[in-house]
């Protein structure tokens, strides 16, 4: 008895524990649009959404890096704003900083620093992709050794105290080089893997899905691979991908590109594609670079563009608190009245008259119309309503309350009162123009 006790309790803290590690949302459960695009500068964002949202597309990928010196959070904050606004989904990079050619590895003492600034931006979506570092097994990525248990720490660790901050961080392991060699510089994927599973046997179970650099040289559906090796099945996230221009024609560059988008990167498994990078036109790479130096665009960034795309519909937080409703104190049977409310904005969606609603608690509220202008996260604003009067006399009263795009409850209800007068619309009209005949007006 005591054994099978053992036994259950045992499964009962594995599961809750390893439950709380997964990210909330299956990105692939929506309608999802994987174009996207890496990177450089946030200068490069409207030509992003440019980009991987056209052709009917809409909320595309975009990956950027962050490094150490870069923690501003309200530099990230606009960035992060302004991808809202683009319909963009952020996939972000963590690094560390280069000391000459190599980049530092990175430190445990820096984990509460990443974890407190990254969960203090509002996101865009509710998905919060976070890439930890990225090639390990390069010397050149992690301080200039080779240290594939080193990283197994670190990634469970850093996954761990994310996921502690909030549940919505979704954790990508480094992309790997899948072409390295057994060098004193680098290290197979193959091995690499195999010593991080041979450390730490679990590591994977603290990632929501897989990162992939599926370049050329090595197989651009080379995550089948890397996910065999593991013995996973994850949501694949191309961070990386490219033909370098001194190796193919622009023309072969935009074949390549076109055929994967098309009969490759098309698998279900595959969620974001952002290949590296949009522009970036000095060396070392130039090379893969989809801008020229002259400002313009290689054709591939155009026949990409005019590649059918769907409707991305991402999950976002929509949430919201009513600090004040009003409506006009005397209503009068047989007219409309108005009122407002203030709110703020707590959630991830832009408030729109497209993206919300007012509803009430009783059924006697009939909306015919509000208007605002746009209300952005964390923001405060005014909201202007009109409905229809609801009985001929009394006390009115009732109480406000925001719904979200499924018409969800998204607020707090507020309470609104008015006096109603039954008194005909003919009648108020002789009354003022009574009034206006004595004023001679």
């Amino acid at each position: 008895m005591k054994k099978l006790l053992s036994i259950i309790l045992s499964f009962l803290f594995f599961f809750n524990f390893t439950s709380c590690v997964f990210a909330i949302n299956d990105p692939a459960s929506v309608p999802n649009n994987k174009f996207g695009i890496h990177i450089f500068s946030e200068k490069d964002l409207q030509d992003a959404a440019n980009l991987v949202n056209s052709t009917n597309g809409d909320w595309g990928y975009v990956t950027i890096v962050i490094t150490e010196a870069e923690r501003d959070h309200n530099r990230w904050q606009k960035v992060f704003d302004q991808m809202r606004r683009l319909h963009l989904i952020p996939i972000v990079r963590l690094a560390t900083k280069a000391t000459g050619p190599t980049w530092d590895a990175p430190q445990e003492a820096e984990i509460n620093n990443w974890v407190a600034f990254l969960n203090s931006l509002n996101w865009v979506v509710q998905n919060r992709y976070v890439v930890i570092n990225n090639e390990p097994n390069h010397t050149k990525e992690w301080g200039g050794r080779l240290d594939p248990e080193g990283y197994s720490v670190y990634l469970k660790n850093i996954s761990q105290k994310l996921k502690e901050a909030s549940p919505d961080f979704f954790i990508l392991p480094a992309g790997l080089d899948p072409a390295a060699g057994n060098t004193k510089d680098t290290m197979t994927e193959n091995k690499f893997l195999s010593l991080m599973q041979a450390y730490d046997p679990n590591v994977f179970d603290f990632v929501d899905g897989w990162t992939s650099h599926p370049y050329p040289n090595a197989g651009i559906s080379i995550y089948d691979h890397e996910l065999a090796l593991i013995n996973k099945k994850l949501p694949v996230f191309i961070t990386e991908t490219g033909w370098p221009n001194n190796k193919y024609s622009e023309t072969q560059i935009t074949n390549n590109l076109t055929n994967a988008y098309k009969n490759v990167w098309n698998n279900p498994k595959v969620i974001a594609v952002t290949p590296f990078i949009l522009d970036y036109t000095s060396p070392p790479f130039d090379i893969y670079s989809w801008k020229k130096q002259d400002g313009s665009y290689y054709d591939f960034y155009n026949k990409v563009q005019e590649i059918p795309k769907i409707k991305g519909e991402p999950t976002q937080v929509e949430s919201g608190q009513i600090y004040a409703a009003i409506a006009e104190p005397v209503i009068f049977s047989g007219m409309d009245f108005v009122g407002a409310i203030l709110a703020k904005n707590t959630g991830q969606t832009i408030w729109s008259p497209n993206t919300f609603s007012i509803e009430a608690d009783s059924p006697d509220f009939a909306l015919k119309g509000f208007s605002l202008n746009n209300i952005e996260p964390t923001k405060l604003g005014l909201i202007f309503f009109r409905a229809a009067e609801a009985q001929s006399s009394g006390i009115y009263t009732n109480s406000l309350f925001l719904s979200g795009t499924k018409k969800q409850r998204m607020t707090n209800s507020f309470s609104i009162e008015a006096a109603f007068v039954d008194l005909k619309k003919v009648q108020i009209q002789a009354f003022f123009g009574k009034i206006l005949s004595v004023l001679h007006l």
